[in-house]
């Protein structure tokens, strides 16, 4: 294994052994039979008996250490907000935030805002808004300009 423990959890290394690719069986030989993972129970699976040269079986060993299991690859730990109010309860050393699905674009900015002031760092942004695209109010012509077009137009239809 790759681990290295500490009583503190940031210390661990996040660098991980690759776990294996687990697939059910016999999913490479049937298209109706799809790739999830399902425990095999037959009586002489070669899967439920980790036979040389099938795949292997999802056990207790492929997992994390305990202390950095749930982490970020950054090794800080994920915190899902929902509004500004949220930020206050982290510490931008220990914690990440992310913004949660359902929260609109208004209170997104706000979050993203708050976010910027004390330092903690989001993890699912969003597109950055170009300058360019947005609208602004229309230019009003001189007066001067109106009156014309206001003759011009009723020339016509005195017409």
């Amino acid at each position: 294994m790759a681990y290295t423990f500490s009583k503190n959890r940031r210390a661990c290394s996040l660098k991980t052994y690759a776990r294996p690719k687990f697939v059910r069986e016999e999913s490479w030989r049937y298209k109706r039979v799809k790739p999830a993972w399902r425990s095999p129970r037959g009586k002489t699976s070669r899967v439920r008996r980790s036979k040389e040269g099938w795949p292997p079986v999802v056990k207790i060993g492929y997992s994390r250490a305990a202390a950095i299991r749930g982490l970020h690859p950054s090794g800080l730990k994920e915190v899902l907000v929902y509004r500004p109010l949220d930020l206050q309860k982290l510490d931008p050393k220990a914690n990440v935030a992310r913004i949660a699905h359902g929260v609109g674009e208004n209170k997104r900015l706000l979050i993203l805002d708050e976010a910027a002031q004390r330092g903690v760092r989001i993890l699912n942004p969003g597109p950055k808004k170009e300058e360019s695209a947005k609208v602004e109010p229309p230019v009003e012509k001189p007066a001067e300009a109106n009156e014309t077009a206001a003759k011009a137009e009723t020339e016509k239809t005195n017409k």
